[in-house]
């Protein structure tokens, strides 16, 4: 079993950090992305409990997913710019996914994991 403590980070680059702990041990590279992070879980075959869930929902949610969004629009390129405003305006209207229902959409969409929210 592997645990994600949401006691440990409170924004995607500490929850990339712990994942890259609990992963990518061996590694010399870190998850910085989404993707990566995705990446990572193809082949793993485990359970996995995140404690502090709420905290990590409440951490990740509306204001960090809206200012991530708002980062990558002034970043530009490479980023497609008309897909992310519309990720954007769908989150402002209540309808997108904030940071935390996108990673767990991530974890969920890996049939040889189990998550557990703690």
């Amino acid at each position: 079993m592997t645990v994600i403590n949401g006691g440990h980070f409170s924004d995607l680059e500490g929850f990339y950090e712990e994942i890259s702990q609990l992963f990518m041990k061996d590694e010399d590279w870190k998850i910085g992305t989404l993707d990566g992070f995705d990446d990572i879980l193809y082949g793993v075959e485990t359970d996995i409990t995140w404690k502090h869930s709420q905290k990590s929902k409440e951490d990740l949610g509306f204001d960090l997913t809206k200012e991530f969004y708002e980062n990558k629009i002034r970043q530009g390129k490479p980023f497609n710019i008309q897909l992310i405003q519309q990720k954007l305006d769908e989150l402002i209207a209540g309808n997108g996914q904030t940071l935390f229902e996108i990673l767990i959409e991530i974890i969920e969409s890996h049939q040889k994991i189990e998550l557990i929210l703690d």
